[in-house]
C-alpha cells in the first residue's frame, strides 16, 4: 500500500506540481513560487535547483519509463548547458536571471556536486557521451581545485575565476564554516551516484576516502550524532545537531557502502547507530522529525526536506536491521507529511515547513533552496527499494 501511495505521490503531486512551471520562452523553470501560489516568471534561477530538476526528471524516467519526464529533463539539460555551464572557467555558477543571464557568477563546491549527481543521472537515461564528458570535467574541476591535500577536505566557496572566498553561501546559525558536513555528504551522493554511471577505479579510491573522512571527521562516535560545521583542522566550531542532515547521511553513506561492495563492520554499526539515535532523540509524538538542537535548545520546526529524508532513512534502517520499529516510523512521518505538510490548496504541493504551533510557515513554495529533489527521491527511493523486495 505504501509504495502504491508513493508513486501516487510522485506522479500525482510532485511531478505535476514542478511540470507546470516549465520556462518555455527562457529555459528551466520559473524560479519561484510565493505562499500564495502566485507565480513570478521573472524570479531568479538556482544554479542548485536546476541540477535538481535534472536529477528528479532524469531519476522519474529511469524508474517510471514515462517519456514525459524524458522531456522535462533534455529541457533542464539544455538550459544547464546553454546558461548555468561557465564555458569560459567551467563549472556552474550559482544563481542566473531569469531569462538566464549569471547574475551570482560564484562557485561553490556544494553546487558543483549537485551538477555532478544530476548529469550522471541523466547520462544513466541517456548513455550521451557529451554529458558524461561534462558530469567528469567538473568532477575533475572538483579535485584539482577544490581539494585540500592538508586537511584532507573539499573547500567550499569561491569566485568565477576559481579563487577562494569565505563560504558565505553555506554557513548558518551565525559562523563562517572553512569545512561543512553539507558539501562532503552531497560530494560522497554526487561521486556515488557518478560510480553507478561510470566506474573508474581512481573514483572508488576517492569515494572510500570519503567515507573514512566521514567516519573518522564528521561522525561523532560518542553521541551518535553528526558535526555539522568545521575549521580547517576539522575542529568543531559550534554545538549543533541537525537532526535532517544525520539521517540523511545516514542512508547516503549506506549507499555508498553497497554501491562499492565495502564490507566494514565499523561503518555498517555507524549507519545503524545514527538510524536509532535520530529515531531515539528526534522523533515527536505526532510522528515527525523536528528541524534540529543548537547548545541545547531545540528548534521544534518542522521542515519539509527533513520528513522525506527521514523516511527514506529509516526504509533504509530497516533493510539493514529488519526492526520494525523504524517501519512504525515511516507510518508516523507519512501520515504527518499528509495531514500537515502537503499544501492542500489546489495546485499545492508541499509547505515549507510547519511551525511549532501547527500553522504552515509563510514562506515561498518555490524558491533556490526548494525543488523536486529531496520528495521526489523519497518516493523513488521507496519505489525502487519495495520493488526489489528487502530487506536484504
Amino acid at each position: 500500500m505504501l509504495r502504491e501511495e508513493m508513486e501516487r505521490e510522485l506522479t500525482e503531486r510532485i511531478l505535476p506540481f514542478w511540470m507546470k512551471l516549465k520556462d518555455e520562452t527562457h529555459g528551466g523553470l520559473y524560479g519561484r513560487v510565493d505562499f500564495d501560489l502566485n507565480v513570478d516568471q521573472n524570479a531568479d534561477k538556482g544554479g542548485i535547483v536546476t541540477t535538481r530538476f535534472l536529477w528528479t526528471f532524469s531519476a522519474a524516467y529511469r524508474v517510471t519509463k514515462d517519456k514525459q519526464y524524458l522531456e522535462m529533463a533534455n529541457h533542464m539539460y539544455q538550459f544547464l548547458t546553454e546558461k548555468l555551464i561557465d564555458r569560459e572557467y567551467k563549472g556552474i555558477y550559482w544563481l542566473l536571471d531569469y531569462q538566464g543571464q549569471p547574475k551570482d557568477t560564484r562557485k561553490h563546491i556544494y553546487a558543483q556536486s549537485f551538477a555532478v549527481y544530476a548529469l550522471s543521472e541523466y547520462y544513466r537515461v541517456t548513455k550521451k557521451q557529451e554529458v558524461i564528458d561534462l558530469a567528469l570535467e567538473i568532477y575533475e574541476l572538483m579535485e584539482t581545485v577544490g581539494f585540500d591535500q592538508a586537511s584532507q577536505a573539499y573547500k567550499e566557496e569561491f569566485n568565477r575565476e576559481w579563487e577562494e572566498v569565505p563560504n558565505e553561501m553555506l554557513s548558518e546559525n551565525g559562523v563562517i564554516a572553512e569545512i561543512t558536513m553539507n558539501t562532503h555528504i552531497h560530494i560522497l551522493e554526487a561521486y556515488t551516484n557518478l560510480y553507478k554511471a561510470y566506474p573508474t577505479p581512481e573514483l572508488k579510491a576517492r569515494l572510500e576516502a570519503l567515507l573514512q573522512i566521514h567516519y573518522e571527521k564528521i561522525y561523532q562516535n560518542d553521541t551518535h550524532f553528526l558535526g555539522v560545521f568545521f575549521d580547517k583542522q576539522w575542529n568543531s566550531i559550534i554545538d549543533l545537531k541537525s537532526f535532517g542532515h544525520d539521517i540523511e547521511a545516514a542512508w547516503l553513506m549506506d549507499d555508498t557502502i553497497r554501491t562499492l561492495g565495502i564490507e566494514n563492520e565499523q561503518y555498517h554499526q555507524m549507519i545503524i547507530d545514527i538510524s536509532y539515535n535520530i529515531s531515539n532523540y528526534a522523533m515527536q509524538p505526532d510522528g515527525s522529525l523536528i528541524n534540529e538542537e543548537e547548545n541545547g535548545k531545540l528548534d521544534y520546526t518542522r521542515v519539509w526536506w527533513v520528513q522525506a529524508e527521514a523516511i527514506v532513512g529509516f526504509y533504509n534502517a530497516y533493510q539493514r536491521t529488519g526492526d520494525h520499529v523504524f517501519l512504525d516510523r515511516i507510518d508516523g512521518l507519512w501520515n504527518y507529511i499528509k495531514a500537515s505538510i502537503h499544501d492542500p490548496r489546489p495546485g499545492g504541493e508541499w509547505y515549507w515547513s510547519i511551525e511549532p504551533d501547527g500553522t504552515p510557515t509563510a514562506r515561498d513554495l518555490v524558491e533556490p533552496w526548494k525543488a523536486s529533489y529531496h520528495n521526489a527521491r523519497m518516493a523513488l527511493e521507496l519505489i525502487e527499494r519495495m520493488d526489489k523486495n528487502d530487506p536484504q
